[in-house]
């Protein structure tokens, strides 16, 4: 590792590693950081090292130069400083869930949040500001104390950020809208290493901008959100049929949904039951659709309310009841463990034809992983209600999501799994008509062209903003954005 001397000034710019794994900072520059910090830095030679820089896809393996575990905004200043000044790529991890792995980089800065967890609940005002590294689990566990809640995720060791900045669907998006729907505001330091509140009243661009187009503008290291009265107990539908009942079954949630628009949220997940004590033992490996909901008002309510969901046809298993909101959601949580090997990929579209449904049904027999799914979210409601421009988050028309979840265990199934979500979503790509997730984006290998599926009409809107904001690109490692004048 040299050092060399930019043509302008003399400061120090570290030239990026030539060897692919990792690269060593001279102890003067790394010293100069860790002087500024309140937190930790770590690097390649700490003990802690190895641990920091593993995410939850085991797919993504990188090796940063550094760490910066912050302990407060003024360290995430720091960091972004540093990197700008250095030439050093950064990233940013939040709960380092994102199936992408942008959360990680080779030979350059990652700024870890993962400290930075509080969160101060207004009841009486129904907010509450959560610190840029809290997961779902963290922003849930403050707020339901109150008996509230904002839209979040399905597991409960996402992390806010990424989910929010990117839209965040979940079990609240029919009643009360998406993630991003529910900011009211955002601390937010920029590339330049300042420190700006994102609001309607403040920096409305930028506020628009980071409600839907992902990290391109800067560390988020606080969200305020709008709170709703849900739980503490609610009713929650889970519900497994045999697949030749697919088709009854997602009728029934089409028909649910159209005749309770802003009720609940279903969501029919397609894979294979896993073979663990819970399920009948003839009917483990063999495919499934089941049913997904949570009602978010009163659970008596919701029982009745949900039973169209649960009485399609005789079930396989029927895990449905009242439970608290809390644990609905971690009901996913088992399904998604540390170090798995994750490859999503999504589709919108506008409805659920025959043709459609025989596909699904057909994909996810041939996965190679008994532990993939094919997931289809139901949409509209409150998240549709919302302009197509009022925020970056496009495509909010689409009627359902298709969710190609490639999920497997050893490293020596990536090639066959990628391939498998790949050639799913390529199939049924035919029955869209455009858009995509981009929290689902696979690795986002197809670039501009991806990010104008996913950011539909928002797209040229985002790339000014972007240029006012991060105009040399420092946050690019995200559904990225090129800042165009």
């Amino acid at each position: 590792m040299n050092v060399r001397h930019g043509p302008r000034d003399s400061t120090p710019v570290l030239e990026e590693s030539r060897h692919g794994r990792g690269i060593e900072v001279p102890s003067s520059i790394e010293d100069e950081l860790a002087t500024r910090l309140r937190g930790q830095l770590i690097r390649p030679r700490d003990p802690g090292y190895e641990p920091a820089r593993k995410l939850w896809n085991g797919v993504v393996d990188r090796h940063p130069a550094l760490l910066v575990r912050c302990a407060s905004e003024e360290d995430v200043v720091a960091a972004v400083n540093f990197s700008r000044d250095h030439g050093l790529p950064l990233a940013v991890r939040g709960g380092g869930h994102g199936v992408a792995g942008h959360a990680v980089c080779d030979g350059g800065l990652v700024i870890d949040l993962s400290r930075m967890t509080g969160v101060d609940v207004a009841p009486a005002r129904r907010t509450a500001r959560a610190q840029g590294g809290c997961t779902l689990a963290d922003l849930d566990q403050a707020t339901q104390r109150h008996g509230l809640a904002t839209p979040m995720g399905v597991v409960s060791a996402t992390g806010i950020a990424g989910l929010t900045l990117s839209g965040g669907i979940g079990w609240l998006r029919r009643k009360y809208g998406l993630s991003c729907d529910n900011l009211i505001s955002a601390r937010v330091v920029t590339a330049a290493g300042t420190v700006l509140t994102a609001s309607e009243s403040e920096h409305a661009d930028l506020f628009w901008a980071i409600r839907g187009g992902g990290g391109n503008f800067g560390v988020v290291t606080s969200f305020e959100y709008r709170l709703h009265p849900v739980g503490p107990e609610v009713y929650f539908c889970f519900v497994f049929h045999p697949v030749d009942r697919a088709e009854a079954v997602l009728r029934a949630g089409e028909q649910y949904v159209s005749e309770a628009p802003e009720q609940a949220g279903p969501v029919a997940v397609l894979g294979r039951i896993p073979q663990t004590a819970d399920f009948p033992p003839e009917s483990h490996g063999e495919p499934f659709v089941a049913l997904l909901a949570l009602f978010p008002g009163d659970p008596t309510e919701g029982e009745q309310a949900l039973l169209p969901l649960r009485r399609v046809a005789e079930p396989i298993c029927d895990f449905s009841g009242v439970t608290t909101y809390v644990a609905a959601q971690t009901v996913l949580n088992d399904d998604y463990p540390d170090g798995w090997h994750y490859y999503w990929k999504s589709v919108n579209v506008p409805r659920l034809s025959d043709e459609l449904i025989e596909q699904l049904t057909s994909h996810v027999a041939t996965a190679p992983s008994p532990a993939s799914t094919i997931d289809v979210w139901y949409q509209g409601g409150a998240m549709a209600a919302v302009g197509e421009r009022d925020t970056a988050f496009a495509n909010r028309g689409a009627s359902y999501l298709l969710g190609i979840e490639g999920n497997w265990e050893e490293p020596s199934g990536s090639d066959a799994n990628t391939a498998w979500a790949r050639n799913t979503a390529a199939d049924l790509a035919s029955f869209s008509t455009g858009g995509v997730y981009l929290n689902f984006p696979g690795f986002l290998e197809e670039g501009e062209q991806l990010l104008r599926q996913g950011y539909g009409a928002n797209y040229e809107r985002l790339t000014s903003v972007k240029a006012t904001y991060d105009p040399a690109n420092l946050f690019r490692l995200n559904a990225n954005i090129t800042p165009r004048n």
